[in-house]
């Protein structure tokens, strides 16, 4: 039987601007300044594109976004996917000189910042080897800087029109770096067919759809933000952006636009719980919430599922690829859980020599999906190290997380596998330990990593924040050291104002390794 038509499957740029079409005075984005519909969305990416490669850019080409929570933020995302040109966002927490590594590793030709990052963006661009002199974009500045140019001037010069250009499915979108701040950077690439993928599986995991109301409060440059931005843009719903998590403001924003859809932190949420006036706010509108970034403790997770008439999805994933979720209804009884593959993935937990282990027993999880990452950009062997060829050859990804799954088929994270700690040829797992300490009254954070031990090879520290009640190193530690197992026992508590956390609330165990290793 013949075809009607021969029509290739759309990717995200010909679903967006069907949106703009049928959907044109629709709000896409409500932010601080105001309403950008549907059509002014559309428009503008078309801008960016047009705008591009009239300046001699090309699909593939790499750009940079130094860039904060603002409109022209989101605009550029996905002005730069519709041109077929791969977005590199900056996590802006990470200091110059690493900025400065990750975007010389992508060879990116063009830059967009926001008025707040002119000044760093100007030191960090001279040593930039690759970018075009007419490619530096400035957004939220009524004047800008020499040799910059004004983002708002140029794009009512660029043509709305979509000119049509094809974006093949193989074309990278985006390289997403990893939240180290120090040694050799690891660009994470997606390609436009993976995250068009990546957002159905998600949207249908998520339960987002066309009346979706999404509020963003983490940096765009998040691959959660990606997250909420991709499925409620593919659902055609709209986003509520925040310049910056505040957590009374995010109560609001729910109440006054009536949000449906959020995702946050746990401690973000720790945050949102704790507000003296959050039972003033009319939270009824709120339909999924989502937690991921760091693991979300059991009684937080209990907290929310009450506070939230739908209950809250705790996420586990990485940004490579691979994703589990706990559906409120299946968190009684496994809070502790992350839940189950979202459909189309499949896990695997296996053993150093590549064998699943019994349920209940620790291996590494290993997933398998259409949305797995092209590559890390540049880091072929990286790439391969992170591959695991399963017996019909067919190519998992290596989480580099240690779990267990119980006999229902649920995972549970047990710890990053580069944060064991192998002492006296026993594995420990920190987490193990950071779950006993925080039961202590006194102990507000912590995180518990391996320090060189001349006998044992490696030897548990704990590193401390304490809350008002205060007690000695000494005490913590014969306390901590009574409730676990011998093997566990720490040899010292380190006591800290803070721990140093990447902006999804990630402890970043590796700045605290190196800083109690020298």
């Amino acid at each position: 039987m013949a075809k009607i038509m021969d029509v290739s499957r759309p990717l995200l740029p010909e679903i967006l601007g069907l949106h703009g079409k049928w959907r044109s005075s629709k709000a896409a984005i409500i932010h601080p300044g105001g309403i950008s519909t549907w059509s002014d969305f559309v428009s503008a990416t078309n801008r960016i594109a047009n705008g591009l490669r009239e300046r001699g850019l090309c699909a593939g080409d790499r750009v940079g976004l130094i860039m904060s929570n603002d409109l022209a933020t989101i605009e550029v995302i996905f002005g730069l996917i519709r041109a077929g040109m791969v977005a590199v966002p900056i996590n802006l927490s990470a200091p110059d000189a690493a900025i400065a590594r990750m975007l010389n590793d992508a060879g990116v030709v063009a830059l967009f910042v926001t008025g707040d990052q002119v000044a760093r963006a100007e030191s960090i661009r001279r040593g930039l080897p690759d970018l075009r002199s007419d490619g530096l974009f400035v957004a939220g500045l009524p004047s800008v800087p020499p040799e910059w140019t004004s983002y708002s001037a140029w794009l009512v010069e660029q043509s709305p029109t979509d000119l049509g250009v094809a974006v093949e499915g193989s074309t990278i979108a985006n390289i997403i770096y990893s939240s180290g701040t120090t040694g050799t950077p690891k660009g994470i690439a997606h390609t436009q067919q993976s995250r068009l993928d990546w957002a159905y599986d998600l949207a249908l995991a998520l339960r987002y759809h066309s009346g979706a109301r999404t509020l963003l409060t983490l940096g765009l440059y998040s691959n959660i933000s990606w997250v909420m931005m991709l499925c409620t843009l593919l659902t055609g719903g709209t986003l509520i952006l925040q310049q910056r998590f505040d957590a009374e403001a995010a109560l609001r924003a729910i109440a006054q636009h009536a949000v449906t859809h959020t995702a946050m932190v746990p401690v973000q949420y720790r945050r949102l719980l704790s507000c003296p006036d959050i039972g003033a706010f009319d939270l009824s509108s709120v339909q999924s919430v989502m937690s991921c970034g760091s693991a979300l403790p059991p009684d937080l997770k209990a907290t929310l599922l009450e506070t939230f008439r739908c209950g809250v999805i705790e996420l586990y994933g990485v940004t490579e690829g691979v994703i589990t979720t706990l559906d409120p209804e299946d968190a009684p009884g496994r809070l502790a859980s992350v839940g189950k593959p979202i459909q189309g993935t499949d896990i695997r937990v296996i053993d150093d020599s590549g064998r699943d282990v019994a349920p209940g027993e620790s291996g590494e999880i290993v997933g398998l999906c259409r949305f797995t990452m092209e590559g890390y950009w540049n880091r072929p062997a990286a790439t391969a190290e992170a591959t695991w060829i399963d017996e019909q050859g067919r190519g998992w990804l290596r989480t580099g997380d240690i779990g267990r799954l119980d006999a229902d088929g649920f995972l549970y994270i047990v710890d990053r596998k580069k944060d064991m700690i192998l002492s006296g040829g026993q594995n420990i797992f920190p987490a193990d330990i950071e779950s006993v300490l925080l039961a202590h009254p006194a102990v507000i954070e912590c995180a518990v990593i391996g320090v060189p031990h001349p006998e044992w090879g490696e030897t548990p520290l704990a590193v401390v924040v304490l809350g008002a009640n205060k007690f000695t190193a000494d005490d913590l530690r014969a306390w901590l050291n009574e409730r676990v197992g011998r093997q566990q026992r720490i040899s010292a508590v380190m006591f800290s104002e803070q721990l140093p956390r990447n902006p999804n609330g990630k402890v970043l165990k590796r700045e605290l390794r190196a800083l109690f290793e020298a």
